[in-house]
Order: structure tokens, then C-alpha cells, then sequence
């Protein structure tokens, strides 16, 4: 067996401008959502600055002083590899960047930038894949003349064609070829949103009416919960953004009607527009459903927080009138058995009607799916449909469609007392 190989880590450090406007507890939850998505990056973040300011430094963001401190640490770093990175809290322009990175001596990626780069890696559809070129095209075609200026001429006659990797120069790209390109894609798009459409309607005629969203912040355990409401294997992975691509699985075990259960990309503060808009598709699973589950880490100290970023983005996709069931996930991993109660009666008090469970107890899993299948039931109606002998190539239809409460047999048939929706009811009529 051949040695395991260590990867050895890539070290970077993080810095953030704290505005007057912005208090203690929002800027120390972002800076942690920062890191983490370093990590997701495949980063290893050894130092935070902070620097607190009137405004953004104009020419690299950060003053002067603060500048100097992060380029003396850079190079005396104790570590067994470079710097490579320095992830900043913010969306700053090209010229900010450039500066930032002449001055500290590393690379300097924004925030906007990681998100891009994590959700480039782990697009894995035709439709996730396209979604994120577009976003990124928008986010470089506003740069581009300055990073021209910025590159000199050379950099201007590099102009080449987009939609290559992540990793390539901006100035490689034109204004131009950018639109064209984000035309094409755009046309993929739509084919393929005419194409997951007829899908739907395809799921709808097999009677497929009980559509349920997982939505919620990235790494809260949506996937997982995916897992168990639908006993499928989905990814898993403790990083944000695992999942891009919408899963859509039954909810098992089967019920009447049958539920099925979609999962979405994950939210996250200050997600940048492009992103939201090019993920639209994505989401609608979010905009179909007739229930969504909005799963928030009960064990993140900032999930108030989390809670507003999930409730202003499905706001700004129209999903704010849809039915809602808050869904406090991972509460095993609060303290012991009394801190999890405390939490528990806490959050009980201040959400009324929320579940609170983990994704990972088989007993927490069965209450959510009664949750799930009840919210569906509550509008079906109890009949009698008569099935003569002559007819009994119907049988599995009524099983299908209903749920079956009472069948009784006599000389001419059979008689089922059901529950099922009116519509599924009335055509089933129609047939017997």
C-alpha cells in the first residue's frame, strides 16, 4: 500500500475595515464567515487584522499603518510555506486590489471573488456551470477598463475569448466578448429551463402535486437533513457551498399525496446580486414548492443573523409568501444533554410552531416527516369509491392516489373508504 501522501496547507490571513456603522457582533460573525470560506477555499487563515475606520482607504482599503503591519507579517511568517493570500471582508475595485497586493506582498482576494472562485469549483450541472460563468463575467465586466489602465498595453492586446477557467486574466476578456458570451449562456439557460420545466409538468401528470424546499443558510445541514427525510445518499461535506446543484428526492417513506423534497444552494451574507439573479433558476425550486423548510443551525451562536440573510434573499426572489416551517437542525451539537433542553425551551418560546431536532436522530427525523406529510393532508377529503370485480386492473390506481382507510368486499365488488386530494378523487370517479 503506497504512503499517504500530506497535502501541506496553504496559509493566508484575513483583514476587514470595521465601519462606526457596524457593531462588534455583525463584524466578528462576517470575519468568521470569512474564514470559512477560506477553508472551503482550501486555506488555512493563521491571522486576522482589523483596522477600524471612518471609511475604506480610498487608494488600497486599508490605511497606511495597518498595510505596513500585514507586510511585515507576510514576510517574517513562522510557517512552513508562504503567505499565498490575503481574503478581505469586502468587495473592493481593481486598482484597491492591486495596491493592496503591491503593498502587503500577496495575492488579495475580496469577498465577492472567494464566493465566485467556491462557486466556479463546485458546480458540478450544465445549468450550475453556466449560472456561475455569468456571475463571474458580471463581476469582471465593470473592471474592465480600469484593469487595462491598470495592466498597460499589453494587458489590452492579451484581449482574448471568455468562458475559460476561473484563474484567467481579466484582461484577457473585452467588453464585447463578454456580452456575446453572456449571451450564449443565457440561451443555454433558457434551454434548459424550458427542458427542467416540462419536467415538472411530467412529475405533475404522474400526480406528483406535494412539492417541499429545503432552503437555509450554506452549511446548516440541509444535505444532511435531505438524507434522511429521503433516504438517498446525497454529498455531505462540513464546507460551504457543497451543495450548487438542486437534488430533488421522495420523501420516504412514501406518503399520500407523494412529497417531494428539493434541495437548494445555501445563503449567505452579503451574497453578491449577480449571483442571486444567476441563480434564480436554482432557487425556483424554492418559488414551486408548496412548503419550505428553513433549516438554521440551532448550534451557530449568530443564527438570528442567518435566520435575516435566508428571509431578505427568498424575499428577493418572490418566496416570502410561501408556507414556512423553521427548522432548528444540529442541536446535538449544543453542550450536554441540559444546555441542549435550555436551548431547545428557548428556542420553542421565542419561534412558536418551530421543530427543533438534529438531522442525525432517527426519532427527530420521523417527527419532521409527520410535520411534512400533515401540512399535506390537511386539506384532503375522506370518500367511498365502489370498485366493481370487472374492473380490477384499477386497484393500484386507488392505492396510488389515496390513502386507503377501510376495504370491505361484497357479490359485486369491492368498496374502499379513502382520504386523498378532490382533484386525484373526481378523475379516479370518473374512471370507476
Amino acid at each position: 500500500m503506497p504512503p499517504e501522501v500530506k497535502v501541506k496547507p496553504r496559509y493566508a490571513v484575513v483583514a476587514a475595515v470595521q465601519l462606526p456603522s457596524v457593531g462588534d457582533v455583525e463584524f466578528e460573525a462576517s470575519l468568521a464567515e470569512l474564514r470559512d470560506l477560506a477553508k472551503t477555499l482550501g486555506y488555512k487563515v493563521i491571522h486576522t487584522f482589523i483596522q477600524k475606520r471612518a471609511a475604506f482607504d480610498a487608494a488600497a482599503y486599508l490605511g497606511v499603518g495597518k498595510r505596513e503591519e500585514i507586510r511585515d507579517y507576510v514576510s517574517a511568517a513562522e510557517t512552513d510555506g508562504p503567505i499565498e493570500a490575503l481574503f478581505v471582508d469586502h468587495e473592493i475595485s481593481p486598482s484597491q486590489a492591486r495596491n493592496l497586493e503591491n503593498d502587503v506582498g500577496c495575492e488579495v482576494m475580496d469577498r465577492t471573488m472567494v464566493i465566485l472562485e467556491i462557486f466556479h469549483r463546485n458546480a458540478r450541472s450544465p445549468a450550475a456551470r453556466a449560472q456561475v460563468e455569468i456571475a463571474r463575467l458580471g463581476y469582471l465586466a465593470p473592471r474592465l477598463r480600469e484593469l487595462a489602465k491598470l495592466a498597460g498595453p499589453q494587458g489590452r492586446q492579451r484581449s482574448g475569448t471568455g468562458g475559460r477557467g476561473a484563474g484567467e486574466s481579466h484582461t484577457e476578456l473585452d467588453k464585447r466578448k463578454i456580452r456575446d458570451r453572456i449571451a450564449e449562456l443565457q440561451q443555454e439557460i433558457d434551454a434548459m429551463d424550458v427542458e427542467r420545466k416540462t419536467q415538472r409538468a411530467r412529475r405533475q401528470g404522474r400526480q406528483v402535486l406535494a412539492n417541499v424546499a429545503l432552503v437555509g443558510y450554506t452549511n446548516a445541514g440541509k444535505s444532511t437533513l435531505m438524507r434522511a427525510l429521503t433516504g438517498s445518499e446525497v454529498l455531505v461535506a462540513d464546507k460551504l457551498f457543497a451543495t450548487l446543484d438542486t437534488t430533488v428526492r421522495t420523501l420516504y417513506p412514501e406518503s399520500v399525496p407523494r412529497v417531494l423534497v428539493s434541495d437548494t444552494v445555501g445563503f449567505i451574507k452579503n451574497l453578491p446580486h449577480g449571483l442571486v439573479a444567476s441563480f434564480k433558476s436554482t432557487l425556483e425550486e424554492a418559488l414551486d414548492a408548496a412548503l419550505l423548510l428553513h433549516v438554521i443551525d440551532a448550534s451557530d451562536p449568530g443564527f438570528e443573523r442567518q435566520l435575516e440573510v435566508t428571509n431578505h434573499v427568498l424575499a428577493e426572489i418572490g418566496a416570502e409568501d410561501i408556507p414556512r416551517l423553521r427548522v432548528f437542525n444540529k442541536i446535538d451539537h449544543v453542550g450536554d444533554a441540559v444546555a441542549q433542553a435550555e436551548h431547545e425551551a428557548a428556542l420553542r418560546a421565542k419561534y412558536t410552531e418551530c421543530i427543533v431536532m438534529s438531522a442525525r436522530r432517527h426519532d427527530d427525523v420521523a417527527l419532521l416527516h409527520k410535520a411534512i406529510v400533515d401540512f399535506f393532508q390537511r386539506d384532503l377529503i375522506e370518500a367511498e369509491l365502489f370498485l366493481p370485480w370487472t374492473a380490477q386492473q384499477l386497484r393500484k390506481d386507488i392505492y396510488a392516489n389515496c390513502e386507503v382507510l377501510q376495504e370491505r368486499a361484497d357479490e359485486a365488488g369491492a368498496f374502499f373508504r379513502v382520504r386523498g386530494e378532490s382533484e386525484a378523487l373526481d378523475r379516479l370517479k370518473e374512471r370507476l
